[in-house]
């Protein structure tokens, strides 16, 4: 597909798209808006001691971090979660507060933190403490009694080695003192010996105690505290109304977008006259926009508005039909469609109307003798007309043919409805008067059934010199059309083309200034319908009598 078509699917279907989106945001708004409030607490936690030690290494701070990452996922374990509840006495599942629990390990760090999302802010509070006072409880550090017996023992031993150096370091200040009282060289000999031997006994003290500090501060690795305790949140944090309301828009969106395209995909009906040369390799020689109006007379727009677009588009298919082509004119027309409601008899009272009015003797002939609708688009008497002629009745082509409104148009309405329409429409006499009509009138346009429907479409089509097919675009489907072709052609029709009704593109308010206009107001007229069919030909009065007055009965053994 091309840009255009993309946009032309979007602009066909943007109504639903709206809707849809306007159903997905209210249903999203109102959802949400029946939705508790909720709100998060979270605690936050430390493992380890590395920044209690003054002299931490990187190793500390590594061994840490990893650690941190399992006791975060360890929170979300059956035996925490249920300690925690036997602990405030709660009667729930351990699987619910599973889901109501997060952890977060803080990138970089020996931090995580333990959130809790509840309806209740004080409970989300009390529930992420104990949490993390659980994990705790549970930790190696906490439970490992020999480690705490080691740490009291290192402290002891600090404070001995303390004690131990304080009074090295006064003996070697006495013995200083001594030395520089003595008074012969066998004192000042045996204090320096001395001194020497308790200044090597005190730098061991001094690195045995260093070492013993440096341990005791280092801490366990696996060592939790809390960093920071839970809050009572002051405003919930969900749900968030205008996020929903827009996601769920944007989803509505996509959905009736792809819904739009499957529909556009899925549909096989003719909407365009590149359609109809695809399925069909024929010429699209008019496209009509639709025709507002409720009744049949409202629709005849050539007569009532003939500046309009519309009526434009009659006389554009006038001339693609080419009647006056000199190879092999058309003298006979019959207008079809694949199925009902597809527009036929309108266009065929419209194209009469302008052939006339191009100055043609036109005879348009409502061969519909199942459903006929001629009569009341031009509000003519139906009690004679084509059936009384077929049906053998001894009466004149004068006495059939009514009078309209548009000069050298006359119409020969179906009349009363037969038994057998397709018989009568195969008979010998419908042969002669379609030879009758075609002698006297420039152009004689037939209005017949469709062609899926009944079998009078296609009797008559291969008695004519041309066949236009009228299809209804965006409701006939290719199926139907293509079959009808198939039939019209298997009897010799020959099918000049398409006429596109009800064509989309022309919709809109360029043509409705038109039909608001006086310009296209009615005329009326007191001519004879002979008279007027023959008039623009120059037939004197003489001739018209003499033709007038010939039995169509008298003519069926020519």
């Amino acid at each position: 597909m091309e840009l255009r078509q993309y946009v032309n699917v979007l602009l066909k279907w943007w109504w639903m798209i709206l809707a849809s989106v306007i159903v997905a945001g209210g249903a999203s708004y109102v959802g949400t808006r029946a939705m508790p409030r909720t709100y998060l607490s979270r605690t936050t936690l430390m493992v380890g001691q590395a920044l209690q030690n003054p002299n931490a290494t990187q190793a500390d701070f590594s061994t840490g971090q990893v650690l941190a990452q399992s006791y975060a996922d360890l929170t979300r374990r059956e035996p925490v979660l249920r300690a925690t509840l036997e602990a405030l006495g709660l009667k729930w599942q351990w699987v619910v507060l599973k889901d109501m629990i997060s952890t977060r390990v803080v990138p970089g760090t020996q931090l995580f933190e333990i959130s809790v999302l509840d309806t209740d802010p004080q409970r989300a509070a009390v529930l992420a403490d104990q949490i993390a006072q659980q994990l705790i409880l549970q930790s190696p550090a906490a439970t490992d009694a020999q480690k705490e017996a080691e740490r009291q023992f290192t402290l002891g031993q600090i404070e001995d080695l303390k004690a131990n150096i304080k009074r090295g370091q006064d003996e070697m200040q006495q013995l200083d003192d001594t030395i520089a009282k003595a008074t012969s060289a066998k004192q000042i000999q045996d204090a320096r010996a001395r001194q020497t031997a308790l200044q090597a006994q005190v730098s061991s003290w001094q690195a045995t105690y260093a070492q013993l500090e440096a341990n005791l501060q280092r801490g366990a690795p696996n060592f939790l505290s809390v960093v920071e305790p839970a809050q009572v949140p002051t405003g919930s944090v969900g749900p968030r109304t205008m996020a929903n309301v827009l996601l769920a828009s944007l989803v509505g969106l996509a959905l009736a977008g792809a819904a739009a395209f499957l529909l556009e995909y899925l549909d096989d009906s003719i909407k365009s006259p590149d359609d109809v040369l695809q399925a069909l390799g024929l010429k699209t020689l008019g496209n009509i926009a639709r025709i507002e109006g409720e009744d049949y007379p409202s629709k005849l727009v050539v007569v009532k508005y003939p500046r309009s677009p519309v009526a434009e588009a009659y006389r554009m298919l006038r001339t693609n039909l080419r009647f006056d082509d000199g190879e092999r004119p058309l003298r006979t027309l019959m207008v079809t469609s694949a199925g009902p409601q597809e527009g036929k008899s309108i266009t065929v009272a419209n194209l009469a109307v302008v052939l006339a009015q191009s100055g043609k003797r036109v005879v348009l002939v409502d061969a519909d003798l199942r459903r006929p609708s001629q009569h009341h688009i031009f509000d003519l008497d139906n009690r004679v007309g084509l059936s009384t002629i077929l049906e053998g009745r001894d009466v004149s082509l004068a006495d059939m043919l009514q009078a309209t409104s548009v000069i050298g148009l006359s119409i020969l309405p179906s009349g009363p409805l037969p038994d057998s329409p397709a018989e009568l429409l195969g008979s010998r006499r419908m042969i002669d008067l379609v030879e009758l009509l075609s002698e006297y009138a420039d152009v004689v346009v037939f209005d017949s059934p469709p062609v899926m429907a009944v079998a009078d479409a296609t009797i008559l089509a291969g008695r004519m010199d041309g066949t236009l097919l009228v299809v209804d675009s965006g409701s006939t489907r290719r199926g139907p059309v293509q079959r009808t072709k198939e039939a019209l052609t298997a009897v010799g029709a020959r099918l000049l083309g398409i006429a596109m009704n009800r064509f989309s593109s022309l919709e809109g308010g360029y043509y409705q200034y038109y039909y608001s206009s006086d310009d296209g107001q009615r005329r009326h007229h007191s001519t004879s319908p002979i008279a007027r069919l023959f008039k623009r030909n120059g037939h004197s009065a003489h001739t018209l009598d003499v033709v007038s007055e010939i039995p169509i009965a008298r003519r069926e053994g020519r």
